[in-house]
């Protein structure tokens, strides 16, 4: 329990950790837009979060002995079980780095309900009964991700075509996906939800110095080839752009479009020679305008939101389950 809740004003640790929301509706965007949110990000918050803290146990002793030992479990369970499951679920493939990083930062910024005053109201409006406040927005978060599928559908719905690929992705057409961020949807036998992650189609373009474009123009040449000067792939971003000069090519036959030699020197995200090979052969043999892909949850777009949820009303689940009387 922070000890603003002794005063019924925002006391200044509760003000610094207001430095979140601007910080996160940055790192928002840019996750929208590039899928890519630099480490740097995390650090200032980190370090906030951490003077925050600190500000807040040099001022326990204004807090009941009650106080001061939820207080204690609070922060135990937001540094010692919030943060490091932002950790595990990275270490699995559930989250990416940037999304981990950004659920440790809300652990050490918000152990304890913060609490607000503003035109006499006062923020938030509905607290969990054990008050670790990291957890409140991690919950918050989850709920508003329940609602991707939903959009994806209303979104895909004009278009008339009923598929599990519209609760899950969007057709885009063939030309642009080398700019598109996410997941192939199709591979030549049909319906997937693990195709080729087009991070790791840029990647390889870029390996082999060639475009999309050339790719579809002649897959034969490269199909049974491996590039003799390979190139940097970079990391996919957008912004590493193709080097597009086709030097000169050795044969393979063993080694389809030359993706187990990609693969050795190159992990792509943890792409498979196989995966690469189905989606090449997707991308380059199919004759329709466009395709579908899984764009993936931009996760600290619900991020942002679960934490504004939570600074507002508090801890949506809980008071749900509280409703029914559970």
């Amino acid at each position: 329990m922070s000890s603003s809740l002794l005063f019924g004003v925002a006391t200044g640790p509760d003000l610094l950790r207001l430095l979140a929301v601007p910080v996160f509706a940055w790192a928002a965007a840019r996750d929208l837009r590039t899928r890519r949110v630099p480490n740097w990000t995390w650090y200032p918050l980190v370090a906030v979060g951490l003077i925050a803290l600190l500000w807040d146990v040099l001022t326990i002793g204004d807090l009941t002995g009650v106080q001061r030992r939820l207080f204690a479990v609070q922060t135990v369970l937001s540094l010692g079980f919030v943060a490091p499951l932002g950790y595990f679920f990275w270490r699995i493939g559930g989250f990416g780095g940037a999304d981990a990083k950004a659920i440790i930062t809300l652990a050490v910024l918000f152990p304890v309900y913060p609490t607000y005053q503003v035109l006499g109201g006062t923020y938030p409006v509905y607290g969990a009964s054990l008050g670790v406040f990291s957890f409140s927005i991690l919950s918050n978060t989850v709920l508003v991700g329940l609602l991707y599928p939903a959009a994806l559908a209303v979104r895909n719905l004009p278009q008339g075509t009923f598929t599990p690929a519209m609760f899950v992705g969007h057709p885009v057409s063939l030309r642009d996906v080398p700019t598109a961020y996410g997941r192939l949807l199709e591979t030549p036998d049909g319906f997937t939800r693990s195709g080729l992650d087009i991070d790791a189609l840029r990647m390889y373009l870029r390996w082999r110095g060639i475009s999309f474009s050339a790719l579809r123009a002649d897959p034969q040449r490269y199909r049974g080839t491996v590039p003799v000067d390979a190139n940097d792939p970079g990391d996919g971003s957008l912004g590493d752009g193709t080097i597009d000069e086709d030097g000169p090519v050795d044969p393979v036959d063993d080694d389809p479009w030359g993706a187990a030699a990609f693969l050795a020197e190159h992990s792509a995200y943890g792409t498979t020679p196989a995966e690469l090979r189905e989606g090449l052969s997707t991308l380059s043999e199919s004759d329709r305008e466009s395709i579908w892909i899984t764009p993936g949850i931009p996760f600290i777009v619900p991020m942002l939101a679960g934490l504004v949820v939570a600074l507002a009303f508090g801890d949506v689940m809980f008071a749900g389950l509280s409703a029914v009387g559970i």
